[in-house]
């Protein structure tokens, strides 16, 4: 890294020092191919052909010197790889021309004398395909099917000296079709050689040349004579390639143990980075078996998908870790790791052992003990429920301090980004350890669905994704029973977050067409996960939980380590219900909810002259109903659903049972025998279904009366979701602006978490719209009165809470945590007064004594509120604190200044890796353009930035949207809208969907702004004077 650094601070080089910085990159001497073989490693002699006069002696010693010292090291490091290349010139496969920069194309493979062809595609191949008129198989976006891989031995050796590897891949592959070319994946890797043989007779199979074609990251293998169908043929490939200073592929990452820093590889390989990291098949269909061995130093520890099944030690200080082999799997679920990591373990009543692998201080500290223990009692869940054992002989949990996401399900090694695993009960919020808990419910879902049964293509990523994202509540619910997390947290964190997406004009259908690579990275959405998560359980609540259970459990035994498509799905649920006696064709309802983008709103309304006759309609639901009219393709869709209406009939004392209606019209009238003239109607119970519900003004009114003078009458999960209905309908246009913040006033007597957690969500992008206005202190007063009665009954929490009370006082620290925050962002007096008192406190005593489950709240105030010496504090406490948990909380509040030249520091050294790290960065920007006095700063900085921001996150699943979204989603003026225009005509490379959305919700802020902003405030002056 050090060496890095310096390269690059360098002003000139000379060609010399250019030529050994690609040797060193290289992992090699930098010589061309035909060289490679002839010239043995040797100590360089440099300094024997220096004659240097002796009055330049003292002034050029210190040169020298340096010289000599940079030139052993390069010697030193590229004697490693002197390994791969010597292998390949015993094989004597066909070789590589030229020494090929890394990464890059490898050149075309001649005999000695003839020029080199182009890189691009071999000579003469394009014009056959011209004669025939055909395109060339790797010009196709998907690969061509003519062969398929079996098994995999890949061989591998780690040089974390100088972040380099070599490997030698062979694949068996059997042919379908007789063929004369072979075209796999492989993308940023230097192939040195390649060698084909048939695999029983191990005659071997001419290799005319082979190419990389970069537009779409595969290697052609072209032979000299066709592969014949159903036979098996043996592609030996060896490469060579740099274990990359980024977040995908194999990389490296970091961490500082007693003042040393020690490095790290690991592999990211989902969804289509195993390509960088190894020649292969890597599309989900292919899988095949895989044998891996890693050599590396001694003094690290090699992980993959199996257990070590022998190690071989030699006497220079290396070791080669032979891995079991795996069942049948995708490319993308291959995992490994090189590091100096420590571990605990334990092992399930079936015999699968667990263990959690992260730095020795965390290991010491036990910071990983509670994800030891609950992936334990997990596995023994999912094995229960499913019906289906784990199918490993072991499951490694990796704790890595560099990750592009909370985790990855790697099958038998899941990769966690440290603060989403790692968990100090001494200073952890309940909140930090839901996280760590639902990340790890999340991630070993993945085992079954995803490594076991794999979709077929990306189309279907939400058959994964969804699954996960359901059972991260499923799961929890089975870890801590009282929480209620699938019938209520699910509502908020999963339900109401996604409408929010899946409600512009610019969503897409959860199920959506995929072909070129840089097409995967945009099906892993929330639409993907959350909606698909919605839709599934939609899907269970209708069928039954048990039915749903036993159609899983069926789905999973026939496809296990096979692929699966949505209406393999389909069929095998709709089976389930037949077994029952009941007949619905689950793939028809269905379709119409992943095929189709949005999301219906169903309207209710009362017949005034027949009292129980209602009128029930459907529409698509959208925030700006101007974007319906540029819909490119109105006809595309016909924005019909078949909806499981739930209703139900209530009055002031009680609620009748729900009646299921299926509506599947664009209007249809039903008869409600218990409706009269005092009774209110409720859509939607329990919220299950994916839709918003609106009702006449006339029953409006009748559920706010309710919820003044008896709430408990309505479920808490529709309570909570009458105030998100309400609060949206509002915003598009749907509703009266003053019917949400009506049916708000009735939560001074709310003692419920999940109503609290409604409104806080729904009040936050209203807030957000109203915080850069000249009356925002008529919203905020409005606000503060709704809150005040709640926060004194509350109080603030103590510290002493014991984590074997977490389970009883999870719904009431949450609530009072919720309570607190709105009080302190709506600025109420005492709460500052409170949170300024801490920080005080902690600051002269330094001891921190602020409660666990508000620090965050307490850390943001304080930093908002008072001088530049707490910021400067806050800052020396992130640097010097080990805890994870801590550490992201710490650098949030330094987000909450009110002082813009530390927030244009802090957006400043947020691009610095060795301060920042790099997934932690982008929170960073997004929270400071939240805060209404870095909104511009943030927005500024994001389009100064966007060339490197764009080169460190574009390739990231997630990271550029998230960015996109967090730094412009609260733009509300018609200049910030013009600004974002002109920077997307000016960057047009990358991102365009996730543009396209920031654009959308833009002009749908700037439109409420123009439309009912002003009818706000008048209702908001008139409520306050009566």
């Amino acid at each position: 890294m050090a060496l890095d650094e310096k390269r690059e601070k360098s002003a000139s080089f000379t060609p010399m020092m250019i030529e050994e910085d690609a040797a060193l990159r290289n992992g090699s001497r930098g010589l061309s191919g035909q060289w490679a073989d002839a010239v043995g490693v040797r100590p360089r002699t440099t300094e024997r052909h220096i004659t240097v006069h002796k009055r330049l002696v003292l002034g050029f010693a210190i040169s020298i010197l340096a010289l000599l010292v940079v030139t052993m090291i390069a010697v030193l490091l590229s004697v490693r790889f002197e390994e791969c290349s010597t292998a390949a010139a015993a094989d004597s496969p066909a070789r590589a021309s030229g020494n090929g920069s890394l990464p890059g194309a490898a050149r075309l493979n001649h005999d000695a004398g003839e020029p080199p062809g182009r890189q691009e595609e071999a000579p003469g191949e394009e014009e056959e395909w011209q004669r025939r008129r055909q395109p060339p198989p790797w010009t196709q976006l998907r690969l061509p099917r003519h062969l398929r891989p079996l098994h995999y031995n890949l061989m591998l050796s780690a040089f974390m000296e100088n972040f380099t590897f070599c490997g030698e891949v062979n694949v068996q592959i059997e042919c379908l079709n007789a063929s004369r070319y072979i075209v796999l994946h492989a993308h940023r890797v230097h192939i040195e050689a390649v060698q084909v043989a048939e695999d029983k007779l191990s005659g071997a199979v001419r290799v005319s040349s082979f190419f990389l074609y970069p537009p779409n990251q595969v290697f052609v293998v072209v032979l000299n004579r066709s592969l014949e169908a159903q036979r098996s043929y043996n592609l030996k490939i060896i490469y060579s390639a740099l274990i990359e200073n980024e977040l995908l592929g194999f990389f490296r990452s970091s961490y500082v143990l007693h003042g040393e820093r020690r490095f790290l590889g690991v592999t990211q390989f989902s969804p289509t980075h195993a390509r960088k990291a190894f020649p292969c098949f890597d599309e989900p269909i292919y899988k095949a078996t895989f044998k891996i061995s890693i050599k590396h130093q001694a003094t690290y520890l090699s992980l993959s998908n199996m257990p070590v099944e022998t190690s071989v030690f030699e006497e220079d200080g290396w070791v080669t870790d032979h891995f079991s082999q795996t069942p049948l799997m995708s490319t993308y679920y291959l995992a490994w790791a090189v590091c100096n990591f420590t571990y605990r373990e334990t092992t399930t009543k079936n015999g699968v052992v667990v263990r959690l692998y992260a730095r020795p201080d965390a290991i010491r500290r036990g910071s990983g003990d509670y994800a030891l223990n609950i992936t334990r009692r997990l596995i023994e869940f999912y094995e229960d429920y499913f019906k289906v054992p784990y199918s490993l002989p072991k499951l490694d949990l990796l704790a890595v301090p560099k990750h592009p996401y909370a985790a990855m399900e790697n099958w038998g090694l899941s990769v966690f980004v440290e603060q989403r695993i790692l968990l100090d009960p001494s200073i952890s919020s309940i909140s930090y350890l839901l996280d760590v808990t639902m990340v790890i419910v999340h991630e070993l879902c993945h085992q079954w669905f995803g490594d076991l049964v794999t979709p077929v293509w990306w189309e279907d990523v939400w058959l994964k994704e969804g699954f996960a994202h359901y059972f991260e509540f499923v799961g929890t619910d089975y870890l801590y029973p009282g929480w209620n997390m699938e019938k209520q947290r699910f509502l908020t964190d999963v339900l109401h977050e996604v409408m929010l997406l899946d409600g512009l004009a610019s969503s897409h259908p959860v199920s959506q067409e995929v072909q070129r690579a840089t097409d995967i990275d945009r099906v892993f959405d929330w639409i993907a996960y959350k909606k698909g998560a919605a839709l599934i359980r939609m899907l269970a609540n209708f069928m039954g939980h048990s039915v749903f259970q036993m159609g899983l459990q069926d789905y999973l035994t026939i496809h296990k380590y096979g692929n699966a498509a949505r209406n393999d799905l389909w069929n095998t649920l709709s089976e389930a219900l037949k077994k029952v006696g009941k007949f619905v064709n689950i793939q028809e309802v269905m379709d119409q909810w992943t095929l189709q983008m949005g999301y219906p709103v169903i309207t209710i309304m009362r017949n005034e002259t027949a009292g129980n006759i209602i009128g029930i309609s459907q529409e698509h639901f959208i925030y700006d109903i101007d974007a319906k009219t540029t819909d490119p393709d109105p006809g595309s869709n016909s924005y019909l659903w078949q909806i499981p209406l739930t209703i139900a009939v209530g009055n002031t004392s009680h609620i009748s049972s729900e009646a299921i209606i299926w509506v599947s019209n664009k209007s249809e009238h039903h008869r409600i025998a218990a409706l009269d003239e005092t009774s209110w109607l409720l859509g939607n119970i329990n919220q299950t279904g994916y839709f918003r519900v609106n009702y006449d003004v006339r029953n409006w009114r009748l559920l706010i009366d309710q919820l003044l003078r008896n709430h408990e009458v309505i479920s808490v999960s529709n309570r909570a979701g009458l105030i998100d209905d309400a609060f949206n309908l509002a915003r598009a246009g749907y509703l009266p602006q003053n019917i949400p913040l009506e049916i708000i006033r009735y939560l001074s007597e709310e003692k419920d978490f999940l109503p609290w957690h409604a409104a806080s969500r729904a009040l936050y992008p209203l807030d957000k719209l109203l915080d850069r206005t000249e009356n925002y202190n008529i919203f905020n007063e409005y606000i503060l009165k709704q809150v005040a009665t709640m926060y004194l009954k509350l109080g603030w929490p103590t510290n002493n809470l014991n984590r074997s009370l977490v389970q009883a006082a999870y719904q009431h620290e949450e609530l009072r945590r919720e309570v607190i925050m709105l009080a302190c962002s709506f600025g109420n007096k005492h709460c500052h007064q409170q949170a300024a008192t801490l920080i005080s406190d902690w600051i002269s005593s330094n001891r921190n004594r602020i409660p666990l489950n508000v620090r965050d709240v307490v850390y943001c105030t304080g930093v908002s509120l008072m001088d530049e010496d707490v910021w400067e504090f806050i800052w020396m406490k992130f640097h010097s604190t080990t805890a994870v948990s801590e550490k992201k909380i710490l650098l949030e509040a330094l987000t909450c200044s009110d002082d813009r030249n530390l927030l244009n520091r802090l957006l400043n050294l947020s691009l610095n890796s060795e301060v920042v790290l790099d997934q932690d960065a982008i929170d960073v920007i997004i929270h400071v353009a939240r805060n209404p006095h870095g909104r511009d700063l943030a927005w500024k900085f994001f389009r100064e930035k966007w060339k490197i921001l764009n080169a460190r996150y574009g390739e990231a699943l997630f990271m550029n949207s998230k960015l996109i979204s967090g730094v412009t989603e609260f733009l509300n003026t018609e200049e910030e809208l013009n600004e974002l225009k002109n920077f997307i005509k000016s960057y047009k490379e990358g991102a365009a969907s996730s543009f396209s959305r920031a654009v959308e919700t833009v002009e749908a802020n700037v439109r409420w702004q123009m439309l009912y902003k002003e009818e706000l405030f008048q209702w908001l002056r008139k409520s306050l004077t009566h």
